[in-house]
């Protein structure tokens, strides 16, 4: 089981586990379980202790502390978790990936799965620090699945470190690997007390260094049109076709507040799934503000919208619902700045540059935070997420690695 991060990671890509929106089940997929009770065999061949799975399909493992009965820290460092995920987005098939290792030598990586899946270098300045180092793409007819496999590889692979080191001083560790944080159910069933951390790190991030201590608030908007349905060579008159309303909902919605057209700290509006027959249409949209007062705002926009269109279709009936989501996790990381200084200067140990950097998205973390877990986010190295021009900087995966057992020992020396 000593296996690097890269080794790792190359073999979790090849297990799909997608997961579905609207599902009833949980995880939402079966498939996930796969992984998921793989991840616990590695674990107690790891020497992991306590390593199992729940009826939720939640993973939780221990790495005991190994501090010495007289140590400063002993009894006072706390202990801290680290999460990742294991499903992949619903967005794009997770099935079938072929990851590709190669050398990065510049210009644009045309994937040889399909021709017209280019990843583009002016698309990605990341890859410019990547030049003469190994990068992991798909073929292009699937995603990469980095999101968060390589998450689960850098777990994994630090906890082998530690283990198989016990010169590395460190306090009681915790391990959660979760399903369903793409269809944002990864902390449904999550049992804080029984996770037993005081503070936690997910390791769901994107690009080498940032890390973060902000995510967006967030809701979900669904808007529904109700019409009628009628044989259409019989249909003047009589016919309402809600398809038609919706269009006029769609052309309205603001394009300057779009994922597409926004940046940094600013909003979006942004339609993400459609569904729609005569009868009844339904549209899903995500509202995102750093400023969670902001999401009214957004919300306002939208009830503005549906009012214009109703008049424009008086025989439809158009329903409007809000449904909350997460926070910002930066209105709820608490007042004890270890859980952010720990992971600055583990970062800076490593030999890289960190930076705060928010996340216009958000991780498992982001509620755990907001449920009385403080829990920031750490990067990965990949890049890209959710489509088939995901990639991965396996030197940045590496960093990510030692981060994280640079972690575990800052927080020794912070607790004495």
């Amino acid at each position: 089981m000593s296996q690097t991060a890269l080794e790792r990671f190359l073999r979790y890509v090849k297990v799909d586990t997608q997961s579905a929106e609207d599902s009833p089940n949980y995880p939402s997929t079966e498939k996930q379980l796969d992984l998921l009770r793989l991840l616990v065999t590695e674990l107690k061949e790891l020497g992991a202790q306590e390593a199992g799975i729940d009826d939720h399909g939640y993973v939780i493992a221990t790495i005991p502390s190994n501090l010495p009965a007289d140590h400063p820290a002993q009894g006072v460092v706390p202990a801290i978790g680290f999460i990742a995920h294991v499903d992949t987005s619903p967005s794009t098939s997770g099935k079938d990936v072929k990851p590709r290792l190669f050398e990065y030598r510049g210009g644009d990586i045309t994937l040889p799965g399909d021709a017209g899946v280019v990843i583009r270098e002016a698309e990605n300045p990341e890859m410019a620090r990547n030049i003469g180092r190994e990068i992991v793409t798909s073929d292009g007819t699937t995603l990469l699945g980095a999101d968060d496999k390589a998450g689960i590889a850098i777990i994994m692979t630090a906890a082998q470190t530690l283990i198989s080191n016990p010169s590395l001083q460190h306090g009681e560790i915790r391990i959660c690997f979760t399903p369903d944080e793409e269809v944002g159910a990864g902390t449904k069933y999550f049992d804080i007390p029984k996770f037993g951390a005081r503070f936690a790190y997910t390791i769901d991030g994107d690009k080498l260094g940032n890390l973060n201590k902000e995510t967006f608030s967030a809701n979900q908007a669904i808007i529904t049109v109700h019409g009628r349905n009628i044989h259409p060579g019989t249909a003047k008159g009589i016919m309402i076709n809600s398809i038609r309303a919706m269009g006029d909902i769609i052309v309205r919605l603001p394009k300057d507040i779009a994922p597409e057209t926004t940046e940094g700290y600013e909003p979006y509006i942004h339609p993400h799934m459609l569904q729609g027959a005569e009868t009844r249409s339904t549209l899903k949209i995500l509202l995102r503000d750093f400023h969670t007062p902001g999401l009214d705002v957004l919300k306002s926009r939208l009830e503005t919208i549906v009012a214009e269109v109703q008049a424009l279709h008086p025989r439809t009936r158009i329903e409007l619902s809000i449904v909350e989501q997460y926070r910002n996790m930066r209105d709820y990381m608490g007042e004890d700045a270890r859980v952010l200084d720990c992971l600055w200067e583990a970062a800076e140990r490593a030999g890289i540059q960190p930076r705060w950097q928010p996340i216009r998205g958000g991780t498992d973390g982001s509620r755990l935070t907001e449920r009385g877990l403080p829990c920031p986010n750490i990067f990965t190295g990949g890049s890209n997420f959710h489509g088939p021009t995901e990639w991965l900087s396996v030197w940045a995966m590496e960093k990510a690695v030692e981060t994280v057992v640079n972690l575990a020992q800052v927080w020794v020396e912070k607790s004495m």
